[in-house]
Formats: structure tokens, sequence, C-alpha cells
């Protein structure tokens, strides 16, 4: 992880540098006993987000450019899939919805990732750290903050790793995790749907 992040540092830019440092790095976290996403999250960080003089793009935006069909397109969904794996009938989501553990989970996912994304951004312009585009408006901020509520992969993880010795447990926050992503989603279509709706007005009378 070092290494990684010197050479980021370096403008060092050459996939076949960094991929199998990133590889190592991957391959040593998970022999140590740690979950492999911690180095994953650690080496994003370390990414490098500024863009060079000679560079179109910073490492961080190539490698979203590259990485994001694969990870949206088949490793979250068939992540998802493969976990899942709960009964939705209606006694399972009775249970669900009295399970105090469960509305934690929803209410952190939809409610707490809101807080979190809306309010860190909110934060951020107040401090001077950053600034709001000028073609938005907060409450296209919040509606898009409310996606963040939408939790597969790292919240079905943490989910397994804290009640996975609770098989009847871990089935019910599973539940609650996809009853939550769903909430989040229709909650930010809803809203998007309005604000597209008045900026096309808006650009009518102009």
């Amino acid at each position: 992880m070092a290494a990684y992040g010197l050479l980021q540092r370096r403008l060092v830019t050459s996939p076949w540098v960094l991929v199998p440092i990133a590889l190592a790095a991957w391959y040593a976290v998970e022999t140590s006993g740690v979950h492999a996403t911690v180095a994953g999250v650690a080496l994003g960080l370390m990414t490098r987000v500024t863009t060079a003089e000679h560079e179109r793009r910073s490492p961080a935006e190539a490698a979203d450019h590259y990485v994001r069909p694969i990870s949206a397109g088949l490793a979250v969904p068939a992540f998802a899939f493969v976990s899942a794996g709960v009964k939705l009938d209606g006694s399972s989501l009775g249970a669900m919805l009295s399970d105090r553990v469960v509305l934690g989970v929803m209410a952190g996912l939809v409610l707490g990732k809101f807080l979190g994304v809306f309010g860190g951004a909110w934060l951020s312009v107040r401090l001077g750290l950053a600034r709001l585009s000028e073609e938005l408006h907060w409450r296209d901020m919040a509606a898009v903050s409310l996606l963040a509520g939408i939790g597969f992969t790292v919240s079905l993880l943490i989910g397994d790793l804290a009640y996975g010795g609770d098989p009847q447990r871990a089935e019910a926050v599973t539940t609650g995790i996809l009853a939550a992503s769903v909430v989040a989603s229709v909650l930010a279509a809803v809203l998007l749907n309005i604000r597209v709706r008045k900026r096309r007005v808006a650009l009518d009378d102009v």
C-alpha cells in the first residue's frame, strides 16, 4: 500500500505497474485475516484525484471509467443475487418489521446515509472546502443523497460478518437491507422526477 501511494504521488499511471501492486496488497490483507475490502478502501483513498499537466483526467477518473461497467453491470448485481437468498413472504416481512436490529439497519441506510452524504456536502460548502455548482440546487443534492441508501455489497457484507453466527437474524438483516434499498430508490426516484419537471418548466419559461 505504501508503494502504491508513493507511485501515485510520483504521478505513475501505468496499469502494468499499479495493478500488480494493488493485487499484491489485496492478497496480503486477505491472507492476514483482515477482510480484503479494507485493502480496496485504502487503495481507493490513495488513488490520486488531481490531474497533472500532461493528463486529460485523473487516475481516479480513469479507473472509474474502466471499472464502473464491470462493477455496476456485473459484480454488484451478481453479489446481490448470490447474497440475498431470503424469504419475502408475509410472515418473514412481519417478523422483519418487529426486529429492532433490522429497523436500525433500515434507518441507517435510508436516513443515516442521507444525513451523511447531504450533511457532508453541506458542511463542506459552509466551511469553504467545496462549492455547489450554479447548475445545482440543494434539493438536487438531497435527492441524489437518498440514492446512497441503496445498500448491496458493503451492507450485505457487514450484515454477514456481524450476524453470520445467527442464520435467522442474518436473513432478517439481509431482507431489511433489500427493503431499505427499495425505499431509498423509490424516494430518490420521486424527488429526482419532481426536480426534472421543475427544471423543464423553468427552461420553458426562459
